[in-house]
């Protein structure tokens, strides 16, 4: 698959009947070509990473996802297990436990809870030095 590659700078966010709208300004020298020449209407399939100070690529960390794959793991629900002192625990107890924790009634609630994300990230490091030691 050939990409076009080029730096922008988010500047405005709006949303309007059929979804969101991004601003983005991109300086003459980094535009390219194809997409001057482009039709408007014309759809692309688009990958952005946002770029740090130090020119990296910054790391996203989808909670959300990462709690679900995390209460099916076998290994957190043994986890769970001795933190509740259990001798068997399924799928669903890990993630009332999760819920308990992180102080939250869905999932969902990691993505703009700042209060629920630092819990999640300290249980899972807790969880993560434990798996360690085995």
């Amino acid at each position: 698959m050939n990409a076009l590659q080029f730096e922008g700078v988010k500047i405005a966010l709006k949303q309007d009947r059929t979804g969101y709208v991004l601003t983005l300004t991109i300086h003459p020298d980094e535009i390219p070509d194809e997409l001057l020449r482009d039709f408007v209407g014309t759809r692309y399939g688009v990958a952005m990473v946002r770029i740090e100070s130090d020119e990296t690529a910054r790391v996203y960390d989808n909670r959300v996802k990462s709690a679900g794959k995390l209460c099916r793991s076998k290994e957190f629900q043994d986890w769970v297990g001795v933190q509740l002192d259990l001798n068997i625990v399924l799928e669903e107890t890990a993630i009332n436990y999760l819920y308990s924790r992180c102080g939250i009634a869905s999932r969902t609630e990691l993505n703009g809870n700042t209060e629920a994300q630092q819990k999640f990230d300290e249980m899972l490091e807790e969880y993560e030095q434990s798996q360690e030691s085995f």
